[in-house]
């Protein structure tokens, strides 16, 4: 006969109870606890949202990944399908060995917790995978206090048996390991994968899921607890993995802060314009993901080749002519930059010589000039009120008399000094204005006559969609980047045949090699119209120009400010350029625009073969009236009073009727003729002039219309 001790007997009598009273447990929880129907497995996941907003390209691809939610890290859902198996049977080993066999509460181990409890104390208990996840799921199950109260305990036990009922066991597995939180703010399997090791969940090995797995009871505790809790979790289970194995891994992994690298960063800028913050946000952009990782590659490219330059930070710009999308936004060149959070494309930087064609457009639009108008490369002095102003040239070499279109194309900064005391910094400073160019924002006096040689501080993404307009025939719209933003109509800031007449000055490659030679990086196997500028003491470094249907616009320097070390446009900016262009257009075609209406062709020729003959373009009614001549007192012709930046004042005690003020110039004869603000007066030597308040600009222009001399003045 066998006999049993006390202490059997009680154990047994023990387990007995416990056994009844979890029936009744069950029975209480099916009939009296009962909850509302669990939501079905496609809500849940439906209702999955990402701690991060994510951005996609005009394609539908994913380009961009910003973090938003700072609560917790949570990546997409992933499939059971593509989660390791080894993982799945290490969680099920861990958290409820008998998952595949009850029905959503395992009652053996349960009757067994809650003896060991009875008469032993401790507070583990036995929550199935199952039960775990319905805690999750249902309000009411989820414990107010440190220990769930016994109604908690049986609002759990129900919602799991009603979880059971509508789910299959995969669905619950699936859920389970894409909710829980297995590290600090690690929410779900993938961010724990991808930030504690930098793999996707489907690569995870034996060791690396029994670590993961020892982690679901307590996601704080220390790496030593965690790799003695998988030491343990592998023998139980007849793992290969070695204990001295598991402690490295868990020491590597656990002992440091952990780090999910961006599956895709293509354009952070971008993202924090358009993600409003909102955890989950999928926002779609005019961007190219395949044309914007192109430009960042170019850009770093070429900044890897002049980094012994002392070049450090770069931007680029892409956009589609027609429809004013940006194509491609890249603000900087991402972590190797000297400032990776500044957005090279907003930040204001000194223009250079990229203003000029404006400047020219300007002058042709008026009629003072023409693409033929000779103009005088020679040295020049202005008086200010800062002082004596003296323009150089890039070479510090001079050309003597060429014409507008060499000037231009050679950017030469004489002439174009001498076309902006023609035309004004008023006006142009206006015109630019007109062009989007906003950031000019102070009186024209700020500005003086350098703002020719691009003095002022303007942004790429002014200057691209300034050059956008050119390229449009002087239609000037807005840049877009959020899809879906409506076109807006463009409207005319500039004369479109002087808008063709520069664009075609912007393409001709031999017009350009006076400067450049003929073989340099802005000469493309199609038509492509493009201008370089370099700042003063090297600090910017610009080329920007357009195809028939896309704008291009690259800057490089350093973000502090630093010069650069002899770069110059053509060999700083004007690769990137290049090679953006040849991406763009490696399988279409680019053609030279349709010449406007009200320009006309004629074949010119120049005296003494100052320039060869060439056909010009002109618009209708400033062509040239035979041979193009320099006459020799041209360059000796000039105003002798008043002198530039003089202020007159009125006599108040001499009736205003009797006042007069003397323009004296030195010439011949009448070769040539006075100018008062667009008016002609006269053409002797001396002549008299009744003031009017104001400022005014007195100009000196020979018999075939090319300018000798002009002075600004006010009269006060």
């Amino acid at each position: 006969m066998t006999r049993f001790s006390l202490r059997g007997w009680k154990f047994a009598l023990a387990a007995v109870f416990v056994g009844a009273a979890a029936f009744l447990c069950a029975l209480a929880a099916g009939l009296f606890l009962s909850g509302p129907a669990p939501p079905s497995f496609d809500e849940v996941r439906a209702a999955h949202r990402l701690s991060d907003a994510v951005l996609i390209d005009r394609h539908g691809s994913v380009i961009h990944e910003l973090r938003v939610d700072p609560t917790g890290r949570r990546l997409d859902w992933v499939a059971l399908a593509d989660i390791s198996p080894a993982l799945c049977s290490a969680v099920i080993a861990a958290e409820d060995r008998r998952f595949r066999d009850h029905g959503g509460v395992d009652w053996v181990a349960l009757t067994v917790s809650t003896l060991r409890h009875a008469l032993r104390g401790g507070s583990r208990g036995a929550s199935t995978i199952s039960m775990q996840l319905a805690s999750r799921l249902d309000a009411a199950a989820t414990p107010r206090a440190a220990k769930r109260n016994w109604r908690e305990k049986l609002r759990q036990i129900s919602a799991a048996l009603a979880l059971e009922r509508s789910w299959s066991k995969d669905e619950i597995l699936e859920a389970y390991l894409n909710l829980i939180t297995f590290r600090g703010e690690l929410q779900g399997i993938a961010a724990a994968s991808r930030g504690l090791f930098d793999k996707d969940p489907s690569g995870l090995g034996e060791a690396e899921s029994l670590l993961l797995a020892s982690l679901i009871p307590s996601a704080r505790t220390s790496a030593e607890t965690v790799a003695r809790r998988a030491a343990r979790l592998a023998e139980r289970t007849g793992s290969a993995s070695r204990a001295e194995d598991i402690a490295a891994l868990a020491a590597e992994a656990l002992g440091r802060p952990y780090r999910i690298r961006p599956r895709v960063a293509l354009a952070p800028h971008v993202a924090r314009m358009l993600l409003a913050g909102e955890a989950g946000q999928r926002a779609q952009c005019t961007l190219d993901g395949e044309l914007q990782g192109f430009v960042l590659e170019a850009l770093n490219r070429q900044l890897s080749q002049l980094a012994d330059r002392n070049v450090r930070d770069g931007a680029a710009l892409v956009v589609d002519n027609a429809t004013g999308e940006i194509l491609a936004y890249a603000a900087n060149q991402g972590s190797t930059s000297t400032a990776p959070h500044v957005d090279g494309i907003r930040a204001l930087r000194q223009a250079g010589s990229t203003l000029k064609p404006f400047l020219y457009g300007l002058a042709i639009e008026k009629r003072f000039l023409t693409a033929a108008s000779i103009l005088e490369d020679a040295p020049l002095q202005i008086p200010t009120a800062g002082g004596l102003y003296v323009p150089e040239n890039y070479d510090r070499e001079f050309l003597g008399p060429v014409s507008l279109r060499t000037a231009l194309s050679a950017s030469l900064n004489i002439p174009a000094v001498r076309t902006l005391m023609l035309v004004t910094p008023d006006a142009f400073v206006e015109r630019l204005r007109a062009l989007g160019v906003e950031s000019l924002d102070r009186e024209a006096d700020y500005y003086g006559y350098s703002l020719a040689l691009g003095s002022a501080d303007v942004t790429l993404h002014e200057l691209v969609n300034a050059y956008r307009t050119l390229a449009n025939g002087g239609r000037r719209g807005r840049l877009r980047i959020a899809a879906g933003d409506a076109a807006e109509k463009t409207v005319p800031v500039m004369d479109a045949r002087a808008a063709g007449i520069v664009s075609g000055i912007l393409s001709d490659r031999e017009a350009r090699s006076a400067t450049f030679g003929l073989e340099n990086p802005l000469a493309t196997r199609f038509w492509t119209a493009v201008k370089t500028g370099t700042s003063k003491d090297m600090r910017d470094n610009w080329c920007v120009g357009y195809s028939e249907r896309y704008t291009v616009g690259v800057w490089v320097g350093n973000f502090p400010g630093g010069p650069m070390w002899n770069v110059s446009g053509m060999t700083g900016a004007a690769p990137v350029w290049l090679d953006i262009m040849n991406h763009l257009h490696r399988r279409t075609a680019s053609m030279a625009p349709r010449p406007p209406a009200g320009i006309v062709a004629q074949q010119v020729s120049f005296r003494d073969s100052l320039e060869p003959p060439r056909t010009e373009w002109f618009i209708e009614g400033t062509e040239p009236q035979g041979e193009i001549a320099v006459e020799r007192n041209h360059v000796a012709a000039r105003i002798v009073y008043p002198q530039p930046a003089t202020i007159i004042t009125l006599d108040p005690d001499i009736p205003a009727e009797l006042q007069r003020v003397s323009f004296v110039g030195r010439f011949a004869g009448d070769t040539h003729e006075w100018r008062l603000d667009d008016r002609a007066l006269g053409s002797s030597a001396t002549l008299a002039w009744k003031p009017e308040r104001g400022r005014h600009v007195l100009t000196l222009v020979d018999r075939e219309e090319r300018v000798a001399d002009t002075v600004t003045f006010v009269v006060k």
